[in-house]
């Protein structure tokens, strides 16, 4: 049975409890832009106490970057109209530059008369914290990261790439194969010469023959002039053959004997051409166990497998998704003329939380998603796929704080790296030796 005493419009007591409650900051204006209300969360961003903004300029209060020029409310003030997510920063009590997002609409008495203005604020210290920790990131042509595996096959680039030898990429789908493949290209003494990738597991054999040996005129039906296939065109290049694992025993003979012979016989032809390529393969599969069930020739798979790289799983690299969005929102503000600023924490935590089986690719096309949705501003939560939603919303109702495990793991990871000398640790991270000791002790790394 419903108790009707708890029925109807909310009362001023009611409205500031509810204020007191919410973790966004919010204040209140007169027409004299005289602070009116400031709620808790207000107090603790701008360490600021009620009793102190109360009664103040706005402007004296938060020494925003925004109040000279770009004033949100000041807009809405004389446009009477509403702004949502606009970015900046403002200046706390301690003098610290905090980054916000501010959202600002018009204050209405309960008799609908405009007595003022009102805005809410986000501190985005902790995105702007964890992007700081993770800028010591290395880069290599289009690839970022900052995960030790990664870094591992980062540094012997260079010599693979100097050399001619064959390369294979292992990697579930989604992890970078092929950038790796072009990464290796254009470091190479080759990388004036063409990178041709060609898909193996989305052409049947004869088809791939023609593609990459091309054919000679009345060698079929439809072959009425001679066309050259990808390794004369590569001459000189490189050929990424993209799930080579998915090619056929007897497609698997004719390449053997390319990499044999450095030579190859188009279909219909009568004799053999040179070829000058350097090859590079891919796989999503378990060669070793194709071996094992006769489905992949043994001589083939090690003329292919001299170099082998492997590409860690999104999953075992989470510390990278920050480094990713960026370089995402980045890329995609180039294309679509936007300019979003960045995502909401709120956002970042259910990201962290997800297991990725799409890998990287997969995370592109969910900050896609999001960026078609996202006006401007920060991306937040409601723009990401539905199935994220459920997702943080599971994530919400347990302990576990996926941000707090990547600043964990990033300061284990700089710790093992330097034997546990912690100033080392300190330097790798790009912060005082005080700082990581305050951090070990908060997030309660046992060493």
């Amino acid at each position: 049975m419903i108790n009707k005493k708890m029925v109807g419009p909310l009362t001023e007591e009611t409205t500031r409890v509810i204020l007191e409650c919410i973790s966004d900051g919010v204040f209140t204006i007169d027409y004299n832009w005289e602070i009116t209300s400031f709620n808790r969360a207000a107090e603790e961003i701008t360490g600021i106490a009620r009793k102190d903004a109360i009664g103040r300029h706005c402007w004296e209060v938060f020494r925003s970057n925004m109040c000279e020029h770009g004033c949100a409310l000041k807009k809405t003030m004389e446009e009477g109209r509403p702004f949502i997510n606009t970015s900046g920063y403002i200046i706390n009590s301690e003098k610290k530059r905090i980054p916000i997002t501010t959202s600002t609409s018009l204050f209405i008495d309960k008799n609908g008369d405009v007595i003022g203005g009102v805005e809410t604020f986000r501190d985005h210290s902790l995105v702007e914290e964890l992007r700081k920790e993770l800028s010591s990131s290395f880069m290599v042509e289009d690839i970022v990261s900052k995960s030790t595996a990664m870094k591992k096959i980062f540094n012997i680039l260079p010599q693979i790439s100097g050399s001619d030898s064959s390369v294979l990429i292992e990697g579930e789908t989604g992890t970078g194969k092929e950038l790796m493949a072009r990464a290796i290209h254009n470091m190479s003494p080759r990388t004036k010469k063409p990178f041709i990738a060609i898909n193996c597991g989305a052409m049947p054999d004869t088809l791939l023959e023609s593609e990459l040996f091309g054919y000679k005129k009345g060698a079929f039906t439809n072959a009425v002039k001679d066309k050259p296939g990808q390794f004369a065109l590569a001459h000189g290049g490189t050929v990424f053959l993209d799930e080579i694992g998915d090619t056929s025993p007897a497609f698997q003979v004719s390449l053997l004997r390319v990499l044999q012979e450095h030579e190859f016989t188009p279909l219909g032809g009568l004799s053999k051409e040179k070829t000058d390529v350097r090859i590079i393969a891919a796989t999503n599969q378990n060669l070793a166990e194709l071996l094992e069930k006769n489905q992949f020739r043994q001589d083939l798979y090690y003329r292919i497998n001299v170099i082998r790289l492997t590409l860690p799983p999104l999953r075992q690299r989470m510390e990278d998704i920050p480094l990713l969005v960026e370089r995402f929102i980045n890329k995609l503000n180039m294309l679509q003329k936007k300019f979003i600023q960045d995502i909401d924490t709120k956002v970042i935590q259910a990201l962290m939380s997800y297991g990725f089986p799409g890998n990287i690719r997969e995370l592109e096309n969910i900050i896609e998603h999001a960026f078609v949705l996202c006006s401007e501003g920060y991306i937040q939560l409601h723009h990401l796929p539905n199935f994220l939603h459920l997702q943080a919303t599971i994530s919400a109702g347990k302990k576990n704080d996926p941000v707090k495990a990547v600043q964990i793991k990033l300061i284990i990871d700089a710790l093992a790296r330097n034997d546990n000398n912690r100033n080392s640790a300190a330097k790798e991270l790009g912060i005082h030796k005080s700082t990581l000791f305050r951090r070990i002790k908060k997030l309660g790394i046992k060493l």
